[in-house]
């Protein structure tokens, strides 16, 4: 795990807050109609204008600036010339490097009035991102933020993706521990003062399972239900966590 110190964590304090401007003006421009290229466009330019790039840009291949995943896609859609339709949802997953420094965040927006069951697990989604933000402590376990979200998502019956987690970031785009969203055998650090983490629920209508496209790069729900993701990046104080990439400015948590 890589620690951070007070300055380095102030620059990923500024990548976050340039992400989360981002991350909401393009969330405004979700509408029935809008072609998902629009969107990766859009926050080529944003960043650009904020001086920063596109931390997905060409990671480990991947050919846009923002992974764009609508309905069933759960994670790592590539944007492409289709058109939201009202009644979709949209996840908007993005990862900013500013001067090195990375943050990563995304949110899933409805597109005009969708279902009540797809309105609640977008609710319950992202209620359980912030109850695994409030089981972060400095001398806690990455368990406790691991069983917060389980716990809250399963008890309404949702599927939870195991393959993919929450990680660490800040010099990286994944970097080490790895923050899965259910409790299991594997390693459970302790949570330091300096660890930045990215802690990111993908929670589905139906079940757990997922497969991955023909592309390579897009996951999707293996029964093809709707799927919500919310990621916020965090960072583990002596006294303190604080939320980097939720608004204009960062936020910390008591």
């Amino acid at each position: 795990m890589k620690l951070k110190n007070l300055k380095q964590i102030q620059h990923i304090r500024e990548s976050g807050i340039v992400l989360a401007r981002t991350l909401r003006r393009l969330g405004e421009m979700v509408e029935p109609g809008l072609p998902l290229v629009e969107l990766d466009a859009q926050c080529r330019s944003l960043l650009k204008a904020a001086g920063a790039r596109p931390a997905f840009l060409g990671y480990m291949g991947f050919p846009a600036s923002l992974c764009v995943s609508v309905n069933e896609e759960v994670i790592h859609g590539i944007p492409t010339r289709r058109t939201l339709r009202e009644g979709d949802v949209v996840s908007l997953d993005l990862g900013v490097d500013l001067d090195g420094f990375i943050s990563d965040a995304a949110a899933t927006f409805p597109v005009g009035q969708v279902a009540p069951e797809v309105e609640k697990l977008l609710r319950t989604t992202r209620e359980a991102l912030e109850r695994g933000i409030a089981a972060a402590r400095a001398g806690g376990r990455i368990q406790d933020i691991s069983g917060a979200i389980f716990d809250h998502v399963s008890a309404e019956g949702y599927g939870v993706v195991r393959p993919y987690c929450g990680h660490g970031v800040g010099f990286a785009v994944h970097e080490d521990p790895q923050v899965p969203n259910y409790v299991s055998r594997g390693p459970n650090p302790r949570l330091k003062p300096g660890l930045v983490l990215a802690i990111e629920p993908m929670i589905n209508l139906g079940g757990d399972d997922v497969d991955v496209l023909e592309d390579d790069w897009t996951v999707v729900t293996a029964d093809r239900s709707v799927s919500a993701h919310y990621e916020h990046t965090i960072a583990i104080l002596e006294d303190r966590v604080e939320v980097m990439t939720r608004a204009e400015e960062s936020v910390e948590v008591a």
